[in-house]
């Protein structure tokens, strides 16, 4: 199965010689956070692990690797894996990942099918800002997009194409929804 995110974050803060505090300050997130994450307590939602990957000059999927995979990269859907995040990182996990490049070590992009909890309506609005790009395509159920002061309403088969430095929140509109996201951070 291969080590948990949490751990393997660790393995390469302590590798660059970073303390918590330090790191924490650099990636601009909490301590708190940090630690849950870091301890496997809390899987971070994407926007956090950019902060991560970014401060430590790491591509966003080092940290979801496990295997190696030649080309091409086949995922089968009896076979995916899922990871549990919440966006404020310490109540209960709304947005349900299953990454779809896990093991393509030389990818340049992100692939997700996401799942999102009908509840993430009703959490507090967190918003994500990182380098890159996001495209995401509903498949079912609606999804509320808050990009800049603009809000859009997703429905089955409607996508979306930002820039992901715009601050933006993605969540379900009322009911649990289906997303396939597919994010590029730049290295």
């Amino acid at each position: 199965m291969g080590q948990e995110i949490g751990t393997r974050i660790k393995e390469y803060r302590e590798n660059v010689g970073l303390s918590c505090e330090d790191f924490a300050k650099q990636a601009n997130i909490e301590v708190s956070l940090l630690d849950a994450i870091e301890s496997n307590q809390a899987y971070p939602e994407l926007g956090i692990l950019v902060k991560i990957s970014n401060a430590l000059g790491k591509r966003l999927g080092t940290f979801m690797d496990d295997q190696f995979t030649a080309d091409p990269h086949i995922n089968r859907a009896n076979e995916l894996n899922e990871a549990v995040a919440a966006h404020k990182g310490e109540s209960a996990g709304t947005f349900h990942y299953y990454h779809l490049g896990k093991g393509k070590t030389d990818r340049h992009m992100e692939p997700m099918l996401i799942e999102i909890d009908a509840k993430s309506a009703e959490e507090d609005i967190h918003y994500s800002s990182h380098e890159g790009e996001e495209f995401i395509v509903v498949m079912s159920g609606e999804v509320k997009v808050i990009y800049g002061k603009e809000t859009f309403i997703l429905k089955e088969g409607d996508s979306i194409y930002y820039n992901a430095v715009v601050p933006h929140y993605v969540g379900a509109n009322g009911t649990t929804a289906k997303i396939y996201a597919v994010v590029h951070v730049p290295f």
